[in-house]
């Protein structure tokens, strides 16, 4: 650790008669020793700047020489090292090291401390990665420079910010990087909540596609099965308590004991505002922290945006929406939770100086850089490893609560963002996604099957209940994560044999992972150890490859059965991705199926040579024969290799025809004389049986599509290459042939 320069004189006075005696007091090096000495004592505390900097510089650089350039006096500085490091065993040998420590500027402090008493902003809850103060000016040019340097030099084209509601002005912050990059391209990380909308003031193309993902994640939920999928969740785990119960409980949590410092800290400040007023001076610590903590527990988006221009009315909702649900919770703290309102709404008294305004708007942004933080650790790192019932909405932006979406919902989403923000990225999966892109397409088939699923869950149970250890009295695990753990096992489980050996400890770190970030059996900062060997235990059994194995006899062929019509899920589900206004984002090594957990086991290497050979594959079988290779990858679906070639057609289509893509309407996407329809269906086990391919007049029979008006009756299938006629209703037997999906593209 670094230690201030004046704590150098403790350390070089200790022992110095003996290194005296060694070389003598006349000595030029214990001259020059002693002249150090002398410097470090006689300057003046108050220096500081460049000047104070140039100053510790000076002195280290004399120490160095000396320690470098004389082995005696190497020696001595050695042997004080170790004399104030203590001696392990000997509690009192650390005393002059507990001396030296208290003259620091810090506090070494034991790290699960950090929860309950910190002073200084990090990244969530993580100690060692300490907040800079970005807003400031010149940290911010110091820490941006290397970025602009590349931009200029071509090397990068575009940033994508991480995180963004961490910054304690995220307007200003964008505006400043806009001013610094010039016209690079820009998106940020933003958690949307359903219908909140992303700043339009902010200079930027979008978001990163959180947004995208979880819209055309909903198609695929068949919502009328919300109530068969719940009762079974219900019944299985024994929790009915509602999302939004649960939602505000996890928060708790976090507010309680991962951010408690950060909490008393927030409430710090806003005492001192509040006794700067003779009407406000009488609200007491702790009503003020069990009011502002309220009003974080029920605050329904990651945070506001308000700084020193002002709030947007979407803002000033949902800080209304907020105080006056904390108002029903608690209302014997009304005037506290009233005078935070008026805070948070900038509706200040008249006579403040401008030192108080600013206190308060410090106070304002401040709690706004909390929300978010809290927001994420209790709900994406807490609720969604706790609510369990349908595990392909428990995603990065989701809403678990509401059971998938209406169809009509995202062409609705997609004109709103071809307007406000045609460039903004579309995501599948990202580092940070909970499941890989094709696990969610393949868990939303439960939807679809409610029946067949319940079933499965119970005879998976039964089969394994001799596979339990019990922990204290109770079986391990308990209902809720054995649900998970199948659902898990379910949407990750491998299409090629080859890697089962490794998919045991993947599945077994995930399940470490998800136990501590539920926090139900003692969570990071304290392990159940006991719970969690006895968990990986019934996991090893589980998965055990042995015969005598029923478990997998049973569940084998149910992961085979769903994994088709999931891969049919999939190939809607990126053609959407291509073709929806915005510019889609491949996340490293989905080319071929994503059946990755969350990280880091989505963050594992690409096998980028295969993905290589397979393209240069179909780009060459395409060639010969596209009908051929056709057959081929839809005999082969499991391989992968059939979602690249959908890639690899769609990407030269949205390039030939780049003004429809990009200018083009929403929902059929014309502009000019062209248009390019994206046929994506979607809940296929109402379709075909397992082994029938969704294809042609048995499957689609007399079914058409309907087509905008002045659209010629002649097109092309940009994945096909097959020509579409048929007048204005295209019969659907025509359009998908041969191929799952289909990108029309036709001349008005």
């Amino acid at each position: 650790m670094p230690v201030r320069v004046e704590s150098y004189a403790k350390f070089i006075t200790q022992n110095l008669r003996q290194l005296a005696k060694v070389l003598g007091r006349r000595h030029p090096d214990f001259i020059k020793l002693l002249g150090i000495l002398y410097l470090i004592k006689s300057a003046p505390g108050e220096t500081k700047g460049k000047e104070r900097y140039d100053q510790i510089a000076f002195v280290k650089g004399l120490l160095w020489e000396l320690y470098t350039q004389n082995p005696d006096v190497k020696e001595f500085i050695d042997g004080n090292v170790k004399f104030f490091n203590g001696e392990p065993g000997n509690p009192e040998s650390f005393n002059p090291l507990d001396s030296l420590l208290n003259e620091q500027f810090y506090r070494l402090a034991f790290w699960k401390v950090g929860a309950e008493e910190i002073n200084y902003r990090r990244f969530f809850t993580v100690n060692e990665l300490i907040s800079v103060k970005i807003q400031e000016i010149k940290i911010f040019h110091k820490a941006h420079d290397l970025v602009s340097q590349l931009i200029e030099q071509g090397k990068v084209t575009g940033l994508r910010i991480d995180h963004i509601d961490g910054l304690y002005d995220p307007t200003e912050y964008l505006k400043r990087l806009q001013d610094k990059v010039g016209d690079a391209y820009i998106t940020v990380e933003k958690i949307l909540e359903l219908k909140e909308k992303l700043p339009e003031c902010w200079p930027i193309e979008g978001t990163s596609g959180y947004d995208f993902l979880n819209y055309v994640n909903g198609i695929f939920c068949k919502r009328e099965s919300e109530k068969e999928l719940t009762d079974l969740y219900v019944k299985f785990t024994g929790i009915n308590s509602s999302y939004e119960e649960q939602f505000i409980e996890k928060k708790n949590i976090i507010i309680e004991k991962n951010l408690a410092g950060d909490v008393d800290n927030l409430t710090q400040i806003l005492r001192k505002i509040a006794g700067q007023s003779r009407r406000y001076s009488d609200f007491t610590i702790n009503g003020l922290k069990r009011a502002l903590a309220e009003v974080l527990r029920v605050f329904p988006v990651y945070r506001t945006y308000v700084n020193g221009d002002g709030l947007i009315e979407q803002d000033r909702g949902y800080i209304q929406e907020a105080i006056a649900h904390a108002r029903e919770r608690i209302p014997l703290l009304v005037n506290e939770l009233n005078y935070i309102e008026k805070l948070l709404l900038l509706q200040w008294e008249e006579f403040l100086t401008e030192e108080q305004k600013a206190d308060r708007l410090h106070f304002v942004m401040r709690m706004q850089q909390l929300s978010g933080a809290l927001m994420a650790k209790g709900i994406e790192d807490t609720l969604f490893y706790v609510y369990n019932r349908h595990l392909a909405l428990n995603e990065v932006g989701g809403h678990p609560g509401k059971f998938g979406i209406n169809i009509e919902y995202l062409p609705e989403f997609n004109q709103q963002q071809n307007v406000a923000w045609p460039h903004k990225m579309n995501a599948t999966a990202t580092h940070d996604t909970k499941r890989g892109e094709d696990v969610r397409a393949r868990l939303q088939v439960l939807s679809e099957i409610p029946e067949e699923w319940e079933k499965q869950v119970k005879t998976c149970s039964e089969i394994n209940l001799p596979k339990k250890s019990y922990v204290r009295g109770k079986a391990v695990p308990v209902p809720n994560d054995e649900y998970f753990f199948y659902q898990s096992l379910l949407g990750a489980y491998p299409f090629d044999e080859s890697e089962n050996e490794s998919f045991l400890g993947r599945v077994k770190d995930y399940i470490l992972k998800s136990l501590r970030e539920a926090k139900l059996h003692k969570a990071w900062l304290r392990h159940d150890r006991d719970y969690e060997a006895g968990f990986l235990a019934f996991v090893e059994k589980v998965l055990h490859t042995s015969d005598s194995n029923q478990f997998m006899k049973q569940f084998l062929p149910f992961p085979k059965w769903i994994a088709t019509y999931g891969i049919y899920n999939s190939l809607s589900q990126t053609l959407l991705k291509y073709t929806s206004p915005g510019v889609p984002d491949t996340y490293q090594g989905t080319e071929l199926w994503d059946l990755s957990m969350v990280d880091p086991d989505n963050r594992r290497p690409v096998n980028y040579e295969r993905r290589i050979g397979y393209l240069k594959e179909i780009k060459e079988k395409a060639q010969i024969d596209i009908h051929q290779l056709l057959d081929e990858l839809l005999s082969n679906k499991e391989d992968g290799r059939i979602k690249l070639f959908l890639t690899h057609k769609v990407l030269p289509a949205r390039k030939e025809n780049v003004a429809v893509f990009e200018q083009g309407d929403a929902l059929a996407r014309s502009f000019g004389d062209k248009m390019a329809i994206s046929v994506a269906p979607s809940f296929f086990t109402t379709l075909v049986k397992p082994g029938e391919l969704p294809l042609g007049e048995q499957v689609w029979a007399d079914t058409k599509l309907l087509m905008p008006l002045g659209v010629e009756s002649t097109g092309r299938d940009g994945i096909t290459n097959q020509t579409i006629s048929g007048g204005n209703r295209v019969a659907l037997a025509q359009i998908l042939q041969h191929f799952p999906v289909a990108l029309l593209i036709s001349q008005a």
